[in-house]
C-alpha cells in the first residue's frame, strides 16, 4: 500500500511545517510590492532615456 504511506509521510511534513507568522508575512509582502515598485520606475527610466538616446542618434 505505496499510497496510504506517501499520504502519511505527507501528514507528518506538514506538522513539521512552521508556517509564517502575520508579521512576516506582512514584511515579506512590503518587501516584494516595494521592490516591484523599484523595478518598475527604474526600468521605465532607462527605457525612457535609451528613447531619448536613440531619438538624438537618429534625429
Amino acid at each position: 500500500m505505496k499510497l496510504t504511506k506517501f499520504v502519511k509521510s505527507v501528514n507528518a511534513e506538514m506538522h513539521k511545517v512552521v508556517w509564517p507568522t502575520a508579521k512576516e508575512t506582512r514584511r515579506d509582502t512590503t518587501t516584494v510590492v516595494s521592490l516591484t515598485i523599484f523595478f518598475i520606475i527604474f526600468f521605465a527610466i532607462i527605457d525612457w532615456l535609451l528613447h531619448q538616446f536613440m531619438l538624438l542618434i537618429v534625429g
